[in-house]
């Protein structure tokens, strides 16, 4: 599926004046007369974009307090970001005199214009918008245009959107828009002229806007062309609902245009237009408030629930983001993408035994999915089920009808599964295609060096693999790690203290760093250092056999340890 982000904004200027609409306007209030600890606990969660507790809390707090405007906007907020509409709007109506023409309150407007295009006050929406509705200047006529399509007033409607498209970098939303409100009422010559024009070709950055154009040609008759837009769009994408649009276009099926069914549906547009504007722009809870209101406004409207899902992920609130991707339906095109992604908000939310089942699962209904494959495959190998993993590499590849340059993630992947399985022959062969795919991958040239390095082998072109992999990775702990291990195991033991050093730096809290800056620290005669970093290592929770041998080298030495694991026929290092 192609990118989310549909248009290339001019000027920072719109990004800026944009991110105002959701920017609170915050009262001047004193203490709260009430439940003081509510009041903290709510703006705690709130500062940590724990929406869920942010509503509870404010809830509680307004019970002792229900005026006080500070406590309502920061439940505004909340509930706006949990997609709740209407509890939103209930708060927003008990601003009162908070919100005035002269000073209107910006989140409470935005929770009232939302609940009004969600009831249909269309009409009412057109009398106050420009008053104490006013988000921004930027967002009038788009708000315009579509309480103006709700009312039936089309050419009204078509003005605004066109007043928008002369508006320096937000041509494309009035274009985009325009040829939306075209083809609802079932102008679709209308809204090809609009689509084919030079000035719109920025809406075709957008996944709907291409499925604009296609549903448009297809009601104009025209299902050739808007299957050659399908084949240059969608190449390689493989999925059950793009695959039967493609037969229905090239059997002359008529599509229907369901792009935009009302004007309910244009002010979800609208709102997810906005969101995909300021994504990436601006923080991402400002983002988040615009799809939100996009997939309250149209539960159906799949792509705001994946944008909110991401957001929601990136923001570390991964319990909402498990169960905002949870709402896409399995008939949908989006569902397998959607899954994987609830899947790594549980695994994030540290739940691997139900990111593991749903990958799972969906393997066994997709098991020709690469992608669904390959999230299964880095589940198993992230909780260290090597076993479990390689089968599911080895599936995910011979899939594959050739290997391109895109795949080194695989055998990759596949090399550390049969490393940790004790199949050094394989873990090479599937490494060194990894660098034949990709050569200067630092991840690839680090493992494979560091295990060249721990085995004894290729030792001059191991520190090859590792020093170029920090070149390409200066700032990347574990790689410093590497080069410094590289020289500590070849004897250069003067060479490794920097690079240790600076690995433990840019790694502070890493058991096994620590640990070996300490030996590194033991071998160039700083023992009293060393057994520091030991001590240290320990509070890190290492594994508990790196954590046995780190006590036997705090009571005896490094120096002992090495010499009972040599007699013993193993190497601690």
């Amino acid at each position: 599926m192609p990118p989310f982000r549909p248009f290339a904004v001019k000027s920072l200027l719109v990004v800026a004046a944009l991110a105002t609409l959701s920017a609170p306007l915050r009262a001047e209030t004193a203490a709260p007369a009430g439940d003081a600890g509510a009041y903290l606990s709510a703006h705690l969660a709130a500062a940590e974009n724990d929406y869920a507790a942010a509503a509870t809390w404010f809830d509680r707090a307004l019970l002792a307090d229900p005026t006080n405007p500070d406590l309502l906007d920061g439940a505004i907020a909340a509930k706006l970001a949990l997609g709740d509409i209407d509890g939103a709007a209930a708060a927003a109506r008990l601003l009162g005199d908070a919100t005035t023409p002269d000073k209107p309150h910006v989140m409470g407007s935005l929770a009232l214009l939302a609940a009004d295009a969600k009831s249909g006050n269309f009409a009412d929406i057109l009398k106050t918008q420009g008053r104490n509705h006013a988000a921004n200047a930027l967002f009038d006529d788009l708000i315009l245009g579509w309480a103006a399509v709700g009312t039936g007033a089309i050419p009204d409607a078509v003005a605004h959107f066109d007043t928008l498209s002369k508006v320096d970098g937000l041509q494309i939303f009035g274009l985009y828009h325009k040829a939306l409100a075209l083809g609802m009422t079932g102008d679709f010559a209308g809204a090809d002229a609009v689509l084919a024009s030079k000035p719109a070709e920025g809406v075709f950055q957008l996944r709907r806007g291409i499925m604009t154009r296609i549903e448009v040609l297809s009601q104009l008759e025209r299902n050739p062309e808007a299957l050659a837009l399908f084949d240059a769009s969608f190449a390689g994408q493989d999925d059950a609902t793009l695959t039967d649009l493609r037969r229905r276009l090239a059997a002359g099926e008529p599509l229907p245009f369901d792009m935009v069914a009302s004007a309910k549906d244009g002010f979800a547009e609208a709102f997810f237009t906005i969101a995909l504007t300021l994504d990436g722009q601006v923080d991402d809870s400002v983002a988040l408030l615009y799809a939100r209101i996009a997939a309250d406004l149209r539960p159906d409207l799949i792509d705001a629930q994946m944008v909110s899902a991401r957001l929601l992920d990136q923001m570390g609130q991964y319990d909402l983001a498990a169960a905002t991707y949870a709402k896409v339906p399995a008939t949908d095109a989006a569902y397998a993408e959607a899954a994987i992604g609830q899947a790594q908000a549980e695994l994030s939310a540290k739940r691997p035994d139900q990111a593991i089942a749903l990958l799972t699962a969906l393997s066994k209904t997709r098991p020709r999915d690469l992608q669904v494959l390959a999230a299964l495959g880095n589940a198993l190998r992230q909780q260290e089920n090597y076993a479990a993993a390689l089968p599911v590499y080895e599936a995910a590849i011979a899939l594959l009808p050739k290997a391109e340059p895109g795949n080194w993630g695989l055998y990759y992947a596949r090399a550390i599964c049969k490393h940790q399985t004790d199949d050094w022959p394989g873990a090479e062969a599937d490494f060194k295609m990894a660098l034949t795919l990709k050569p200067d991958e630092p991840q690839v040239l680090n493992y494979l060096g560091y295990s060249y390095v721990d085995r004894g082998e290729n030792l001059d072109e191991a520190l090859k693999m590792i020093q170029k992999a920090v070149l390409a990775r200066p700032d990347s702990g574990y790689i410093i790690d590497s080069l410094a291990w590289a020289y500590y195991r070849l004897g250069r033991v003067k060479d490794a203290v920097s690079p240790m050093e600076k690995a433990s730096l840019l790694m502070p809290v890493d058991a096994i760093v620590t640990d070996h800056l300490g030996d590194v620290y033991w071998v160039n005669g700083r023992q009293t250092e060393a057994r520091f970093q030991w001590r240290r290592a320990l509070s890190f929770e290492p594994t508990e056999t790196d954590a046995t041998r780190i006590r036997r080298k705090l009571e005896v030495g490094l120096d002992q340890v090495l010499t009972e694991e040599k007699a013993a026929g193993t190497d601690g290092n």
